[in-house]
């Protein structure tokens, strides 16, 4: 039977600490990290996000200041509302929350933003850090991932890890990360997805499996070997005759998997809280890598 990686016990853990240090820099009288996000539109799950994001500063003692827009805002009127954001010196670190109305060019928000204020880590500039292996600000996820590893002290040298899913989100950073030298990394990498065929040939010998594919059960306890790490990255919505209509899925099935995992995330609460962990994580790095720089 498997062991429970906790990610909301741990996500606790981390904001204790970041909380910490916050006091730490109010006791020598400087300012607090402060993190803003721009939300566009109505979008239920983008507001809840959000809106926990804010509660989250409050937390650990951060400033926060959130930016509405109706879903009919220009591209020209966001890009200006990053500029300034960008030259803002209160703000250490910011947001724009995806997805995006149609009408605006995502890839061109993404590129408009500082990439020393990109909490969420999606600037081609530090993906492109990333992967050289120097010092960045890393997507929200993938650090979290990386760090529950690395808190429950699971072995990664020399392991074959399977990741199942490419965006650049989550599978694409994570392919990167797990192989990078030192721990956790040093490990062998294979990169699945819609297109890998006889995807459980892979999965069957895995010793890590991470997957974010947004497909309710898709890892079947078959798919994987005994005393293989499962980290479950995905969370869909699945409608039910319950109070509420709904419930949340993860990838994993997690009843088969359990059975012969050694770890397995559990969904809610296992990677969900790691992210937002994170980029209270990412705000703090943000605000001590200007400290360093000023």
């Amino acid at each position: 039977m498997a062991q429970i990686l906790n990610g909301l016990t741990l996500s606790r853990q981390i904001k204790a600490e970041i909380k910490e240090q916050v006091a730490l820099l109010a006791a020598e009288g400087k300012k607090k990290p402060h993190l803003a996000a721009v939300l566009v539109g109505e979008n239920g799950a983008s507001k809840a996000y959000v809106n926990s994001k804010v509660k989250d500063c409050a937390e650990v003692g951060f400033g926060s200041s959130l930016i509405k827009y109706p879903e009919t805002v220009s591209e020209e009127e966001l890009l200006k509302t990053i500029a300034a954001l960008n030259a803002d010196p209160d703000v250490d670190g910011f947001i724009v929350q995806l997805p995006l109305p149609r009408h605006i060019d995502q890839e061109k928000i993404i590129m408009a933003i500082d990439p020393a204020k990109d909490v969420d880590g999606f600037h081609p500039e530090n993906f492109g850090k990333m992967a050289l292996e120097m010092e960045t600000l890393l997507p929200a996820t993938p650090f979290g991932i990386m760090t529950l590893l690395e808190r429950n002290n699971i072995e990664t040298q020399g392991k074959n890890c399977v990741v199942i899913g490419r965006s650049r989100i989550v599978g694409r950073p994570m392919s990167i990360l797990m192989s990078r030298k030192g721990y956790p990394g040093n490990a062998t990498v294979t990169l699945t997805h819609s297109y890998t065929k006889d995807i459980e040939e892979y999965t069957q010998k895995a010793d890590i499996v991470i997957t974010a594919l947004g497909d309710p059960l898709f890892l079947k306890g078959d798919m994987i070997k005994e005393g293989a790490v499962i980290i479950d990255v995905g969370i869909t919505r699945v409608d039910d005759h319950s109070e509420k209509g709904y419930h949340l899925a993860g990838d994993v099935d997690f009843k088969s998997c359990e059975e012969k995992a050694s770890w397995i995330t559990p969904v809610p609460g296992g990677v969900g809280p790691m992210t937002r962990a994170m980029l209270m994580k990412n705000t703090l790095l943000a605000y001590e890598m200007k400290s360093r720089n000023d």
